[in-house]
């Protein structure tokens, strides 16, 4: 790559809860790589709401869906990008027609769609390098809420110990399918990785938690346990139509929200975590530094 040079590429992101097309220009600038959003479409679709209460999407939710990624396709040719990849979780993987929608999307509109496991969400979350920002001594916990799973990744000086993807998700959640079972072992696994680690902060990722940090207004800095654990107090004994109204939340984030804040607050109790940093990256992004990753290494040849 040269100097001051500037590329561009395209991730769709098909979650439980939403489906999204980000658009990035990727600049690098004096040796220094800015991967720059252009643009982020996000459509509620919440596939996840059939797939995991009916164990399908329902014909009239595939149209939207079918009709969202023509939209998508559309969006993706007047960018322009060098490359972009579609990539789907929990709601079309676990869908007895995630496989027969996929197709029908390839013969709509030509995007091809990527059905990726629990371990493979989390590889390519991490593929964010959200590692290289952070203190190089220090031990971090990465977690990634979505509708249908939650991605845990421990970080010890850098480095990638051990990272799983668990079937607790915030649509799960409302629809009331998460056992008990599911959500001890889910703890259960982070006390026990964490057990021998003084982790200094959880990363947080998900639609939920960025919202949360915008409300917050942070800027740039953690948002500590006792200042979520008080917001999820508050926000639990709302009425959704008051989350909508005193939070100006949408009203497909005003559901979720609560439990994606549980989540967060479960895991980061496991880990005795006193705080979580909110760098506003998710699955995209990955697949974004994926790409251009695979570009660069092909320049190389």
């Amino acid at each position: 790559m040269g100097k001051d040079s500037l590329t561009r590429f395209a991730a769709i992101d098909i979650g439980s809860n939403a489906v999204r097309l980000l658009l990035c220009n990727v600049v690098e600038e004096h040796g220094e790589l800015h991967f720059n959003k252009s643009e982020l479409i996000r459509i509620p679709l919440r596939l996840g709401e059939d797939a995991f209460s009916q164990g399908g999407i329902s014909a009239e939710r595939s149209k939207r869906f079918i009709k969202t990624m023509e939209a998508f396709k559309l969006l993706i040719e007047v960018f322009h990008p060098i490359a972009y990849r579609a990539c789907a979780t929990a709601s079309l993987r676990e869908a007895r027609n995630g496989r027969e929608l996929a197709l029908a999307v390839k013969e709509a509109c030509g995007i091809d769609i990527d059905i990726i496991s629990g371990k493979e969400e989390a590889e390519l979350i991490y593929s964010n390098h959200v590692e290289q920002h952070l203190e190089r001594d220090a031990n971090y916990l990465y977690i990634d809420v979505g509708g249908g799973s939650t991605e845990v990744t421990l970080f010890e000086k850098g480095h990638c110990i051990a990272s799983r993807s668990f079937n607790v998700g915030t649509i799960r959640w409302i629809q009331g399918s998460i056992t008990r079972e599911c959500w001890d072992e889910l703890k259960d696994w982070v006390k026990n990785v964490t057990a021998n680690y003084s982790i200094k902060s959880a990363i947080g990722s998900g639609g939920n938690i960025n919202k949360i940090y915008k409300i917050f207004g942070k800027k740039d800095r953690p948002i500590s346990y006792d200042l979520l654990k008080a917001f999820y107090d508050e926000l639990k004994v709302m009425t959704v139509d008051e989350r909508i109204d005193v939070w100006e939340l949408n009203p497909d984030r005003a559901d979720v929200i609560v439990p994606a804040a549980k989540i967060f607050l479960g895991i980061m109790k496991a880990a005795k975590i006193p705080e979580v940093i909110v760098p506003q990256i998710g699955l995209a992004d990955g697949i974004v530094h994926r790409l251009y990753e695979e570009h660069f290494q092909k320049q190389l040849q």
